[in-house]
């Protein structure tokens, strides 16, 4: 995504629906050769796979292709996908077609009208990526937890929190607009697919406020604190041992104050009280 002064569409929603629509055909291949994304993702299930277990009934939020949605049903979980866009919903429907499967389910759907899920009573809600960056009150998405969540369930959000000191980089460069973009209370435009959308950041504290006081934190770590985010592939083809290094310093400290809420994302994990 990259910023630029034009002026938004009146229609958040209907704006990023366009965009990951345009996307989603060729979502999967862009995924595929991105080594940066690539460590990431691997990064982030490990990170789930210490509250995730075999048989838990997982809610997918901005499920995109389904690309995690597949790998958490090939641990033994029953996924229901959702996402905004129709067509990453229908790579979804797709996939399931071509690989016949009773763990996945999908269904288009805005993450702020959780009331009209199809499916309930779920032990986890994992977003991944930045979805819920799109949305600027965060209560909103978790205003119907108390009926979808079983009682100790696990909530997993990856979200782009509003301090990553590699886009400050861009100082250096002059562009104060791009340096400073998380900073912005009011959300900072945001541009993908000829589509024009704001983009809102999201601290742990924040997180937290959203969830309200029957969830209690359980992990935090940095994702890509120091080392370079996948949109900067060129940096990784010409500076490998410069990126290997500052790999290697993020998964030493992503799990310390304040590493551990600085990045391009945070992964984040509360787990929902067993008595209301």
């Amino acid at each position: 995504m990259s910023l630029t002064k034009n002026p938004v569409s009146a229609n958040q929603s209907s704006s990023v629906n366009r965009a990951f629509s345009k996307q989603a055909a060729h979502f999967d291949e862009d995924d595929a050769v991105n080594p940066i994304l690539q460590a990431w993702r691997r990064q982030i299930y490990s990170h789930v796979e210490r509250f995730l277990k075999p048989g838990n009934h997982l809610l997918e939020l901005n499920a995109g292709t389904g690309l995690d949605a597949f790998y958490f049903a090939q641990m033994g979980c029953t996924v229901h996908a959702t996402d905004l866009s129709v067509e990453m919903v229908h790579q979804i429907e797709k996939k399931i077609i071509e690989s016949p499967t009773r763990r996945v389910s999908c269904q288009q759907i805005s993450f702020e009208r959780l009331n009209r899920l199809e499916e309930s009573h779920f032990d986890y809600v994992f977003s991944n990526f930045g979805g819920l960056n799109c949305i600027q009150d965060l209560s909103k998405v978790t205003q119907h937890f108390a009926t979808v969540l079983n009682p100790g369930a696990y909530v997993t959000w990856v979200v782009m929190p509003p301090f990553c000191p590699w886009e400050l980089l861009w100082l250096f460069k002059g562009k104060w607009r791009e340096a400073t973009r998380r900073f912005r209370k009011g959300g900072s435009l945001a541009h993908m697919e000829g589509e024009y959308f704001e983009t809102y950041y999201h601290s742990l504290a924040e997180v937290g406020r959203a969830l309200g006081k029957s969830f209690e934190l359980v992990r935090c770590e940095g994702l890509g604190v120091l080392s370079a985010p996948p949109s900067a592939t060129r940096f990784y083809q010409h500076y490998p041992r410069l990126h290997r290094a500052l790999r290697k310093i993020d998964l030493a400290v992503k799990d310390y104050f304040p590493f551990s809420q600085w990045g391009d994302h945070i992964i984040v994990t509360f787990k929902k009280c067993a008595i209301q």
